[in-house]
């Protein structure tokens, strides 16, 4: 248990390693369900489209939503974004900074799927099949001869060599070849494409606002922390208030079973009113109860922290002014009394 333990806190304390780790997993694994997956093209003018457009979307759409879901900071950022601002108002920049930081990580295995998906060529070859220009790779002076229905027919079933009989026409496989080579060229540009746009989002984006950029990244690594600590100090009061209630109770039940030893019967104690906290229960967790010492406290306390959060202003009782993200103008001048007393 304790190794399980360590290995936890290690995760939490390096949480955008552990994320980026994760991605990478996810990035392999999409690859890996492709090349295992059985691509069976339906052979069907009006079905080829529609099923290589779901096998090259569908994948990627999942993927993408289960790397939101593992993501821990998912909940940070839909809890800040329906919060109350009570005396902390909300900073579209920071949530935007957040979503993006999320998207970027969520996207690497829907990237790598696509990817390899057009690099392969089947999904590409049976999506586009009826689209062959039949008169430069083909026969192309028997193409007017035919009807359009029949000419699509016979262009959709040539992914599939086991029913393809329209060699008279088109060679099968030079139908492969340039559809293949089409696909694995855009599939290269994808590639590209996605490589030179991450550049730019993690190296030049920062250079133009590093400013706004600093600023979004601090107070979302605050947000984060902030909320960790909060569950902290929750988990270890509602440890040591579990603590001394236990203790309440066997002190309790010891208190009755000697009162019942001594008159010959077993005496209950009113349910309706708490024993006081006894005073040995230890200092630490009097300490860490902090003078929350019932059900009812504790649930405006924490309905208190989700309507109204303290400002971000340290040392200051006043709430803030505008835009909780920023402080305001300078403290106001307080008035001193000094009061004297003579001995008579």
């Amino acid at each position: 248990m304790d190794k399980f333990r360590m290995i936890f806190q290690f995760l939490q304390s390096n949480q955008e390693s552990f994320m980026n780790g994760i991605c990478g997993i996810m990035a392999l694994a999409s690859a890996q369900m492709y090349s295992a997956f059985d691509f069976n093209c339906p052979c069907l003018p009006g079905y080829n489209a529609a099923y290589s457009m779901g096998i090259l979307l569908a994948p990627p759409l999942v993927l993408f939503l289960l790397g939101l879901v593992m993501n821990n900071n998912v909940s940070m950022l839909a809890e800040e974004w329906k919060r109350p601002p009570g005396h902390r108002a909300k900073d579209p920049a920071v949530l935007r900074y957040m979503f993006c930081s999320m998207a970027q990580r969520a996207l690497i295995a829907p990237v790598v799927w696509v990817a390899v998906t057009l690099l392969d060529g089947k999904c590409f070859l049976c999506a586009f099949c009826t689209a062959v220009p039949v008169t430069a790779l083909g026969n192309g002076s028997l193409v007017p001869g035919l009807p359009a229905p029949e000419l699509a027919r016979l262009l959709a079933r040539v992914p599939c060599p086991e029913i393809y009989d329209g060699d008279w026409l088109l060679a099968r496989e030079v139908a492969v070849r340039y559809l293949r080579c089409i696909s694995q060229a855009l599939g290269w540009s994808f590639v590209l494409l996605t490589t030179l746009l991450a550049f730019v989002v993690r190296s030049v984006r920062p250079c133009f606002t590093q400013a706004a950029f600093l600023k979004s990244k601090y107070w979302s690594h605050y947000i984060d922390i902030e909320r960790k600590l909060f569950d902290e100090t929750c988990t270890e009061h509602a440890k040591a208030f579990a603590k001394v209630c236990i203790q309440q109770f066997f002190e309790a039940m010891n208190h009755d079973l000697e009162l019942g030893h001594a008159h010959g019967a077993l005496a209950t104690a009113p349910a309706s009113k708490a024993a006081p906290i006894p005073p040995d229960s230890g200092e630490e967790e009097r300490e860490k109860l902090r003078g929350i010492t019932d059900q009812g406290t504790m649930n405006r306390l924490l309905t208190s922290w989700h309507k109204c959060k303290p400002p971000l202003r340290l040392g200051r009782e006043e709430p803030l002014m505008g835009n909780g993200w920023a402080g305001g103008g300078p403290r106001p001048l307080r008035k001193e009394v000094a009061t004297y007393f003579s001995k008579v």
